[in-house]
């Protein structure tokens, strides 16, 4: 049954403010845990998650080969949806299971496991939920999610340390290195 104080949408676009993506009453509806509100979509989570991916200007199959690429992981791999805006999800099961959520590592302020074998997730503005899913297995998404957002950050990083020498250099040593560096990654490419 939807709740009446649920605002649906029939579309949505995970953003910064988006906690949480999960399976509705039926395959075919999606309930969002936002920072401030919670929506009804009337599109399965895989759909919501692919459409956001391309938004950003990829696709969710793209986005996991990213993931296999830089980490080897190819079992429910996390994602970065918009790498601009650290925007990172990840599933709580195999994404072509009806039942699989998806979590923002953003906003995962605490967990602890469940008698059942579950886990009960706490977010950043103190909304709580339990999925179905062991504490092991969560720890291991949430700490998966980590590592790809680190590697990704650094890549950003080092990328703008570039641009930054290249815009604003301090000497002529460091130029000079710089521009070295620059004609030894072309050559990777010819």
């Amino acid at each position: 049954m939807i709740d009446t104080n649920k605002m649906v949408v029939e579309d949505y676009l995970i953003n910064r403010f988006t906690m949480a993506i999960l399976p509705g009453e039926n395959r075919y509806i999606t309930e969002v845990l936002e920072l401030e509100q919670d929506l009804t979509v009337g599109k399965r989570p895989m759909d919501v998650i692919d459409q956001s991916c391309r938004y950003f200007g990829s696709s969710y199959n793209g986005r996991k080969e990213g993931t296999k690429d830089l980490m080897g992981i190819t079992h429910k791999p996390p994602i970065v949806i918009d790498p601009t805006n650290s925007i990172y999800f990840f599933p709580t099961t195999s994404s072509t299971r009806p039942h699989c959520a998806w979590l923002s590592h953003s906003f995962v302020k605490e967990y602890v496991g469940t008698i059942e074998d579950n886990t009960c997730i706490t977010f950043t503005n103190g909304k709580v939920i339990t999925l179905p899913m062991s504490v092991g297995s969560f720890e291991n998404q949430l700490f998966r999610t980590a590592q790809l957002r680190t590697i990704i950050s650094s890549r950003i990083e080092q990328e703008q340390r570039k641009i930054n020498m290249l815009l604003f250099p301090k000497g002529e040593k460091e130029v000079s290195s710089f521009y070295e560096q620059m004609i030894r990654e072309m050559n990777r490419f010819q």
